[in-house]
């Protein structure tokens, strides 16, 4: 017992502290270079410097002197991924609560006021599997109850979370599906929904009136009807979980009612109210490999959703389904997928890059190859898309990061063990 405690604590200690290279300029030559806000430059060349690209172009783009110089002939480059629907960093073991920290009690299903990233642990075990597979960036959501609380985006690197976080928050998570809890009725958590908005927009005119008792009660207190505020100013878009063509319609009609911004998560029928999504304007987050109908809410699920949506003009990330921590890194094989069943490339890239990025407002940061921009950069054996790709170099915020995993480390272990 006590070898096996020392040994995981050698994994810990390991998983900790990777390997981090970020001194001086890093200049990625020769390769296949994917900009995605331009078009591909073969034997192209990325320069990175105190962890900004400064340079990306031809052959005949100037080196900085005594630049590290990495020769990717016969490599991919691209931006890092983003996976934007995850719960990486606020949960260890879904079964063990006292590693989960992706939700609130709240009230009344309600947890507007949970920040999140708030609960965000550096030194979990699983940035390092996602990172060692191209995933530079992600989006961490809360779950549960009808409004679960507020997501952040952040990389995939840093030893605190001021130093993970690039921004907080990007949305208000919350959920219209059979599902939810404390509710018996679609109906019913569409008038839950009204409620609380109709709430938090009279407390956000009566401020004064309330501290002093002088308004109606209100279905929940005054730290998650605040929290709202951004939500009905436009300022902050709610994200909500949702699969069927009359819900997501539903949905549509309560954004314009109350003028609020709404990205669809999930969106398993979406590709039936696709020109209604595309004139709304209200982006998508979905899955490329729905192709069975989960639940009653996604009887018209179907691997072409990306596709279809796309084609309508719709705004889409493609993302693993639901919020997981474990498999972050299937986002490449959702991508793969989706063009598989009729998505364009170039597209699929996008969409776990600069889409997912324009859609929580970090574009000006991340997303794309572009001079100015943050350095979260991958050069891939080939198409990061094909299974057999391996990751050569994963760069985040212009810093080489390279260390086991915790998958890794065991299979070594494991490997050793059965040697005769």
């Amino acid at each position: 017992m006590a070898r096996v405690c020392r040994t995981l604590f050698l994994l810990a200690a390991l998983l900790a502290a990777p390997a981090v290279t970020a001194a001086q300029p890093i200049a990625i030559v020769g390769g296949k270079v994917h900009p995605v806000s331009g078009p591909v430059i073969e034997g192209g060349t990325v320069v990175i410097d105190n962890g900004r690209i400064t340079a990306v172009g031809g052959a005949s783009v100037p080196l900085p002197v005594g630049a590290r110089v990495i020769d990717a002939k016969g490599k991919w480059v691209t931006p890092g991924l983003v996976n934007a629907l995850t719960t990486l960093g606020v949960t260890e073991v879904d079964a063990v609560a006292a590693s989960n920290d992706t939700s609130a009690k709240g009230e009344a299903g309600v947890a507007a006021a949970l920040r999140v990233w708030e609960g965000l642990n550096p030194a979990s075990v699983l940035w390092t599997p996602a990172r060692n597979e191209g995933i530079t960036s992600a989006v961490v959501v809360p779950t549960g109850g009808l409004v679960a609380g507020q997501a952040a985006f952040v990389d995939t690197a840093g030893e605190t979370r001021a130093a993970i976080v690039r921004r907080a928050p990007v949305a208000m998570a919350a959920t219209l599906t059979a599902s939810t809890a404390g509710a018996t009725s679609r109906g019913e958590l569409l008038l839950r929904l009204r409620q609380l908005l109709d709430d938090a927009r009279t407390y956000g005119t009566k401020r004064a009136a309330y501290e002093k008792s002088e308004t109606r009660g209100f279905v929940v207190s005054r730290l998650h009807l605040e929290a709202l505020q951004p939500v009905l100013a436009g300022k902050l878009p709610m994200l909500v979980a949702v699969d069927r063509a009359a819900d997501i319609d539903a949905l549509l009609g309560l954004a314009r009612e109350y003028k609020i911004r709404v990205i669809v998560q999930g969106g398993a029928e979406a590709w039936e109210v696709a020109p209604a999504l595309a004139a709304a304007k209200v982006p998508v987050l979905c899955d490329a490999q729905d192709n069975i109908p989960a639940n009653f809410d996604a009887l018209g699920a179907r691997q072409e959703n990306a596709a279809l949506l796309r084609r309508a003009g719709v705004a889409i990330a493609i993302v693993g389904g639901s919020p997981d921590a474990f498999n972050v890194r299937n986002v490449k094989q959702q991508a793969g997928n989706a063009v598989a069943y009729g998505l364009p490339w170039d597209e699929a890239l996008r969409a776990v890059t600069l889409a997912p990025a324009e859609v929580f407002g970090v574009a000006d940061a991340v997303g794309s190859l572009a001079v100015g921009k943050v350095a979260n950069v991958v050069v891939w054996s080939g198409d990061p898309f094909e299974f057999s790709t391996r990751v050569e170099h994963v760069f985040v915020r212009g810093a080489e990061i390279a260390g086991p995993s915790r998958q890794d480390l065991l299979m070594q272990r494991y490997k050793a063990a059965v040697r005769p």
